[in-house]
């Protein structure tokens, strides 16, 4: 049986170390970037997988809808939601290329790459990294605890500390939403 209490316990102590790991210098640094590819004209793609492709398709749409607030629709794509690419892809290329071969057909020099992963070693992601950044894409990792390939081949490296894939994704959601209100509050101006 599941100890809730522990279980809530833990999703607060993972909630709070937040402000040091990844810390709020580097969210905003990542939402710098993702502000100015929009502002220039840009979009931002997200990818993961299971949980973190959901995350990916919120974020996604908290920047084309919105956040709070009332402004213009933001360009941004989650590359996890169109079954028929997912599986022309995977059934020609191998499910490895999934992200890669979107990125390679959605992307442009100056985009932003968002790539979420608990591990920090799904291949799928690791090769939508290199894809974005031959194409000139600036690359934004939301990670888990440990060092992955993922901290060299990204701009920014978030990482998120949490001893279960459930504590880490908590953790990812909450600096995707802090990442898209900067941003939001930076393209719409002050309320």
């Amino acid at each position: 049986m599941t100890d809730i209490a522990g279980y809530l316990s833990a999703s607060a102590a993972a909630a709070a170390a937040l402000v040091v790991r990844p810390g709020a210098g580097a969210v905003e640094r990542a939402a710098r970037m993702v502000a100015d590819a929009l502002t220039d004209g840009g979009q931002v793609l997200f990818c993961g997988n299971g949980g973190s492709a959901g995350d990916a398709q919120h974020l996604a749409a908290e920047l084309v809808g919105r956040l709070a607030r009332e402004r213009p629709a933001y360009r941004a794509v989650a590359l996890t939601t169109d079954t028929s690419v997912l599986t022309a892809v995977g059934n020609d290329y191998g499910y490895a290329e999934v992200f890669a071969r979107q990125v390679q057909g959605l992307g442009r020099r100056g985009d932003v790459l968002v790539v979420i992963t608990t591990s920090g070693r799904s291949e799928n992601v690791l090769r939508a990294a290199a894809a974005a950044r031959e194409a000139g894409l600036v690359v934004i990792a939301f990670l888990g605890p440990a060092r992955s390939p993922l901290d060299d081949m990204a701009a920014v490296a978030l990482h998120v500390d949490g001893d279960r894939p459930s504590l880490v994704q908590q953790g990812h959601i909450t600096i995707g939403h802090a990442l898209c209100a900067w941003v939001e509050s930076r393209l719409a101006g002050p309320r």
